[in-house]
């Protein structure tokens, strides 16, 4: 088993209905905040932390995702007739050229822990990342070049963590967990969605993962919960019998882009930064009036 992570995976085929109609032909992920789409943010996160292997699980309706990382001979053949040379040189070197792109379709919606086993066969025996593009994570470094890091040191799964209200824990994992160093702590359980008053605490499972290849053979055991889905969070739990598994409290912001408001966040913060429009588009929301309502 090689100890560097290189391989990532992608679980893209949800469908998205919190966002409907936006998403009735379109994935989720290929949403834009600015002028990017989810799933582009998070590819770029985790090469930034040395990913050269992308490993993107995939439904119906995803083909969008497919071409959006493929090479787009019209467009760039028309970027070279408009002499438009700036915006070709973009276009042809969004991702580096030594990058792969893989895709495997997940034949039914049966939870987060069966889009990873469907991977299983290309990741073989290596340590992976899994990023959740819903989850858009800002942070310096680059939120998953923070937990190879922890990888590289520990070499043992690590969670990416973050406290949430009491009130919201019913939206999480939550992890019971006792201090390792700063930042980091050993997780001793794990519970999905648990309601206020049963959370073990408020450490909540954000959508960030560095695992080792024996989460497979825990995610065969699971049994299968509502719907026949088989939850990460109940291999995870499995995994803590036999081995060490951390929580990682990152340095950075989250913006939950699976729902509305957290998605208008991060379109509102990141257009703001923006090298092209963001000092513009500042101006405009500090002088922005709103109507009254009649």
């Amino acid at each position: 088993m090689t100890n560097r992570v290189r391989k990532a995976v992608f679980p893209v085929a949800g469908l998205g209905t919190r966002f409907l109609p936006a998403t009735k032909a379109s994935p989720k992920e290929m949403m834009p905040v600015v002028d990017k789409p989810l799933i582009q943010y998070a590819v770029e996160e985790a090469i930034a932390a040395g990913v050269t292997d992308m490993i993107f699980v995939t439904g119906r309706t995803k083909r969008a995702i497919e071409d959006h990382f493929d090479k787009a001979y019209e467009l760039e053949s028309e970027l070279a007739l408009r002499n438009k040379t700036e915006m070709l040189s973009f276009v042809q070197n969004m991702l580096p050229k030594q990058l792969n792109c893989i895709y495997i379709r997940q034949p039914e919606a049966l939870g987060l822990g069966h889009a990873i086993l469907c991977a299983r066969p290309v990741v073989g025996d290596e340590p992976f990342a899994v990023l959740l593009a819903d989850d858009l994570l800002d942070g310096r470094p680059p939120v998953m070049k923070q937990m190879a890091g922890v990888y590289d040191y520990y070499h043992c799964s690590i969670i990416g963590v973050l406290d949430v209200p009491r009130s919201e824990t019913g939206s999480y994992g939550i992890v019971r967990a006792s201090p390792v160093a700063e930042h980091l702590e050993r997780i001793e359980a794990i519970m999905e969605k648990p309601a206020p008053e049963q959370a073990p605490s408020t450490l909540g499972v954000v959508g960030r993962y560095i695992l080792t290849p024996s989460i497979f053979r825990h995610l065969e055991r699971v049994t299968p919960g509502s719907g026949g889905e088989i939850q990460l969070t109940d291999g995870i739990a499995s995994m803590l019998r036999e081995e060490q598994v951390l929580a990682y409290r990152y340095r950075g912001i989250r913006y939950d882009c699976g729902s509305k408001l957290g998605y208008l966040r991060a379109t509102v913060e990141l257009g703001r930064r923006h090298p092209e429009v963001g000092d513009d588009f500042t101006d405009y929301l500090k002088n922005l009036t709103l109507p009254e309502q009649t």
